[in-house]
């Protein structure tokens, strides 16, 4: 995933991009949920502006103050001390404002990342309308009993972090269009050699249970060359379908599509997996892993990491959105264990 090109941009210029561009995706959207959260924030991030819609000032007092205070160039926490001499608002309140200024900032990248990841197109891709490819090719039959088909109580908090669902999956197109290809692989039989020896290698792992799965699985895929979708595409940016990844490698959401496709073949429910892009804070830049939620806690399956490990062991990644055939989750701040029922 080619994301410096991202973290390269000025935070004005990724701003307006990001306003432009998701407001295309949300009015396809109808503008509801988490389009419609999204781009209120998006609009309104700075402290004033957030006093003001938290009710904390007039609009009135918030020209006065500024008018007052332009001629000498007041920054944010200058305007925001002027307030608090003036009696108009806390300290407390003034520090209330500053962290919700970084966390709707921090929705501006996050929305970056998601329309560069979603190619800025505007497309209506229900969950309904995404194939279940890898059902195809499962090794442990639809009706077979599995260890890992049991229903679990919610989805707890990943990597700390709060979400929230939608089944809307639009603009997503760089998934569901990796799915349209995968499904026209197999419908032409030019992925049959790498499918067989997928199905091959993953024999013996279907009685197993769902860490052992995922242990094994991330081992296996992670053998696979890595490769930069520039070097291997010519593009900044390529979803692959898995037998295109066994072919000729991938990076890391392409180890992530593998790795999800693998525990599908082997009976893993839908619901028990998810693609994550996250924030790596150790290169300070966006990654893509496979999340596996099994009755111990998720797992973290990462190319960038030799072993599959729970999620709570680490503290390098931060969850930006993630998604599956049945809906996607929107990363927000800290959250309770459980955040989300499956039901």
């Amino acid at each position: 995933m080619r994301d410096k090109r991202i973290m390269g941009k000025s935070t004005g210029h990724l701003a307006e991009c990001t306003k432009r561009d998701f407001s295309r995706a949300s009015e396809a959207g109808k503008t509801s949920g988490v389009f419609k959260i999204l781009k209120s924030f998006l609009h309104h991030n700075r402290v004033g502006d957030i006093l003001v819609l938290t009710g904390k000032i007039t609009p009135a007092q918030l020209g006065q103050v500024l008018r007052e205070e332009r001629s000498s160039r007041t920054c944010k926490n200058e305007l925001g001390q002027a307030l608090i001499d003036r009696g108009m608002i806390t300290a407390k309140e003034l520090r209330l404002a500053l962290f919700k200024q970084k966390f709707i900032r921090t929705a501006i990248a996050t929305c970056a990342v998601f329309i560069s990841l979603s190619g800025g197109a505007v497309k209506t891709a229900k969950a309904s309308g995404i194939k279940d490819v890898p059902g195809k090719i499962r090794i442990v039959k639809a009706s077979a009993k599995s260890k890992v088909e049991g229903s679990f109580g919610g989805y707890p908090a990943l990597f700390g972090h709060g979400e929230k669902r939608s089944t809307e999956l639009t603009a997503f197109t760089k998934w569901s269009d990796m799915f349209k290809r995968f499904e026209n692989v197999l419908a032409n039989g030019s992925g049959d050699n790498e499918v067989s020896k997928l199905q091959n290698d993953l024999r013996g792992l279907e009685n197993a249970s769902l860490v052992e799965k995922v242990v094994a699985v991330n081992k296996m895929m992670n053998k696979v060359p890595y490769i930069t979708d520039s070097n291997n595409w010519g593009k900044t940016d390529y979803w692959a379908t898995p037998v295109e990844f066994m072919q000729r490698g991938g990076d890391c959401e392409d180890f992530a599509i593998a790795k999800y496709t693998a525990l599908r073949m082997l009976g893993v429910p839908e619901e028990r997996l998810r693609v994550a892009i996250v924030q790596d804070t150790y290169k300070g830049i966006p990654h893509a892993v496979l999340i596996a939620y099994t009755d111990k806690g998720p797992m973290l399956l990462d190319n960038q990491m030799d072993d599959a490990v729970f999620t709570d062991s680490t503290r390098r990644y931060k969850p930006i959105y993630s998604i599956n055939r049945q809906a996607w989750w929107l990363h927000k701040g800290l959250a309770p264990t459980r955040v989300a029922s499956l039901n």
